[in-house]
């Protein structure tokens, strides 16, 4: 489905990461592989480091820092904000929502409008796509895109294909309506056929969590996970990347009037570098203008890579000058989508580090 949204702005994306870092090495002996083996991946996937919370650690907590550091230094007002848009693949409950819960965190009035959205690897692009919407009847009120996930609470530590890539941050998007802008383009496609690509077979009401389903049992290819756990098929993921979002890219392009060279920037869903390399290649676009060093800093957020891609490599670009950009995510769902928008003059581009 295509969208077009004209007179947004995007005010301003706070990062927080959490300070516990750990290096892909201190983690080798997790693995049931020689760790000759293991440390090849290094190289190949582009691992470093990661951060991760403590696991007393919930998603309401990180956004709530982030959303009160901005109330405190005076960067955004209370009473400026319309409407709250939480998206997570982890809550902190089944209930209450997590907006709920950050909204009394952070004394927000009583008539802003929260909302949860479950949705990982594609949620930065479709939390801009719901307060985009939102903004068209909150007229001078701002919205305020909440992306976060601990996913390291979800991975095994004993799995090679998932723990090395949990990374675990929030980031808060400040968007606004203006009086003029260029027009924003996007394109989403989804196929839930494909869906168990990425999954977490227990802990909804098809499989709920039981001392079954912590179980840890070795895989074929010597991973240990239980059903609570992340099951990544990193394959198949591999091959839904390399085949259906090059096409995707360059039809939200030709959608938005632009040839690939009118884009400055091309911020990407940050699965590895490997995968990024080789979908640079896929859509003839220079590696140059895809950041992709954020799975060796931080790890794979899910859904706040692009924020943490932006504050990482261009927050003085996204500070001090006007960039057209193209995003793309992809991943859990399946789910993979492009948007075209111009991103600059933001008033702050800022990565905290918080002690959760």
């Amino acid at each position: 489905m295509k969208f077009r949204f004209k007179n947004k702005r995007i005010d301003g994306i706070s990062v927080v990461l959490p300070e516990t870092e750990v290096l892909f090495e201190d983690e080798v002996s997790n693995y049931n592989f020689p760790e000759k083996q293991t440390m090849r991946l290094k190289k190949v996937m582009g691992y470093g480091k990661h951060r991760l919370a403590k696991e007393t650690t919930a998603s309401s907590d990180m956004c709530a820092y982030a959303l009160n550091k901005l109330f405190e230094r005076g960067l955004l007002q209370r009473e400026e904000i319309g409407a709250l848009i939480v998206i997570t693949t982890t809550p902190d409950h089944f209930m209450p929502h997590t907006c709920n819960i950050i909204q009394s965190r952070c004394e927000l009035p009583h008539d802003v409008l929260c909302m949860d959205i479950a949705q990982g690897c594609a949620g930065f692009v479709l939390g801009l796509m719901q307060a985009f919407m939102l903004l068209e009847h909150l007229e001078d009120k701002k919205a305020i895109v909440a992306n976060v996930d601990v996913l390291s609470h979800k991975a095994s530590r004993r799995d090679r294909n998932s723990f090395p890539l949990a990374g675990d941050a929030a980031a808060i998007t400040v968007v606004s309506n203006i009086d003029e802008g260029s027009d924003i383009f996007l394109n989403i496609l989804m196929d839930g056929a494909r869906g168990d690509a990425l999954i977490i077979p227990a802990g909804g009401s098809r499989m709920p969590c039981s001392a079954e389903t912590a179980v840890f049992v070795e895989d074929a290819e010597g991973n240990f996970r239980s059903l609570d756990n992340l099951v990544m098929n990193g394959s198949a993921v591999f091959d839904f990347v390399m085949a259906d979002v090059p096409p995707l890219i360059d039809d939200t392009l030709v959608f938005a009037g632009l040839a690939k060279e009118d884009i400055d920037w091309y911020l990407f869903h940050q699965p590895n570098r490997f995968m990024l390399q080789k979908l640079a290649n896929r859509v003839g676009i220079p590696e140059e203008k895809i950041p992709m060093n954020v799975v060796e800093n931080y790890g794979n957020s899910s859904g706040v890579t692009i924020p943490v891609a932006i504050a990482h490599n261009l927050s003085n670009q996204m500070v001090e000058s006007k960039n057209m950009c193209c995003l793309s995510a992809f991943g859990a769902g399946l789910t993979w989508c492009a948007m075209t928008l111009e991103l600059g003059y933001m008033d702050y581009c800022e990565m905290l580090i918080s002690d959760l």
